[in-house]
């Protein structure tokens, strides 16, 4: 029974040392003064500040009640050991050891909670994806990466709307722009930013030999607040052009879709999936707005890696991760050192482990991304 109680003592350490971190006393005292506002008669006299308090109390109960409960869970479990220990009872030491199974899942979440912390971590966010080295085989490979974000998007209960597709020439796509909105979206999809490699038999190698291709992800986070950003129009290059996705016949015989380009950096957005070139100006300005403001902070803070993501060129040497087809089958995070050989259900939208993976590598005050993978 040695083994439980170490566990369970190990459990308590963690638990207290989260309390810690998270200052729980400034939480339960926070929490207090809101309820004790929120009781009094004229609280929804003001509506939107009304709603803003109710967030930040709710907020607050997301962190400090599961750690109460954990904190309870871990000195009942201790004690309900103790008296199985006396009286020699294997039944309960069983019973125990399934709370404390539980316990540890619990604190896994809660620890996940601490990386979800950040500014922008509840946002939502812009994806671009864009193949890099490789032709028509990286074009098909971001293609592959858009199914495998939807996919993830839909078991994990996120809206993503595609707002611009640029076709390839012979296959799969030279551009994919994607809003994603839901819980926590910036928080869990900033583990994505960065060129993602794969390794396989080409399906368009008539000789059938192994290519490798790149294809760079970008992550932006939708703000509400435009901060320092300003947009002149003067610095805008505003362009319209036919949508060329389905939408029926007002899409197609309309110059609907919108490319907004800012002079000054050469970053630009489009949109073509709303049924209004109005619409899709105000969308694409949107995005815009909230790129200029995520380089803003990156040039301000001097973290690249953290808000931008470190993506550098899209080529060998700047991968994140590698998904290796042929000659074994791997998918590896070269920052994390997470992997697993199930790289069709990756495919298919089983990223949480490779997500769990990265919030846990921040918090461990990782470093630098390894330069490239070890697998050729």
């Amino acid at each position: 029974m040695g083994e439980q109680r170490d566990r369970l003592l190990v459990l308590q350490r963690k638990v207290d040392e989260f309390g810690r971190l998270v200052n729980i006393p400034a939480k339960a005292e926070e929490i207090a003064k809101l309820e004790a506002r929120m009781s009094e008669a004229d609280f929804w006299n003001d509506q939107g500040r009304a709603k803003g308090m109710v967030a930040t109390l709710k907020s607050l109960k997301s962190v400090s009640d599961p750690h109460t409960d954990l904190s309870r869970s871990v000195r009942d479990a201790i004690e309900l050991l103790e008296m199985a220990e006396a009286e020699n009872d294997q039944r309960t030491v069983a019973d125990v050891e399934r709370e404390m199974a539980r316990i540890e899942a619990v604190y896994g979440k809660l620890e996940l909670s601490l990386a979800l912390s950040g500014r922008y971590d509840k946002s939502n966010v812009f994806m671009t994806i864009h193949p890099g080295a490789g032709g028509t085989e990286s074009c098909d490979w971001a293609e592959i990466l858009y199914r495998m974000y939807s996919s993830y998007c839909a078991r994990v209960g996120w809206t993503c709307d595609v707002m611009d597709m640029l076709p390839g020439e012979e296959a799969g796509m030279k551009s994919c722009t994607l809003a994603i909105s839901g819980e926590n979206v910036y928080g869990y999809l900033k583990s994505e930013m960065g060129t993602h490699r794969l390794v396989r038999i080409s399906p368009f190698d008539s000789n059938a030999r192994r290519h490798t291709s790149f294809t760079a992800v970008e992550v932006t986070p939708e703000v509400d607040e435009v901060g320092d950003v300003t947009l002149d129009e003067k610095d805008l290059r505003i362009d319209t052009y036919r949508a060329s996705g389905a939408g029926g016949q007002h899409v197609n015989k309309t110059d609907s879709a919108v490319r907004i380009t800012h002079v000054p950096t050469g970053m630009f957005v489009a949109c073509q999936t709303e049924r209004s070139q109005v619409q899709n100006k105000a969308r694409a300005m949107k995005a815009l707005t909230a790129k200029l403001q995520q380089l803003r902070e990156s040039e301000r803070l001097e973290e690249l890696a953290d808000l931008k993501g470190a993506r550098g060129t899209i080529g060998w040497g700047h991968q994140i991760r590698s998904y290796v087809m042929m000659p074994y089958q791997m998918v590896k995070d070269l920052r994390t050192r997470h992997e697993t050989s199930q790289i069709q259900g990756v495919l298919d939208g089983d990223l949480q482990p490779f997500i769990d993976a990265y919030l846990r590598w921040r918090l461990g005050g990782s470093k630098d991304m390894r330069g490239q993978d070890d697998d050729e």
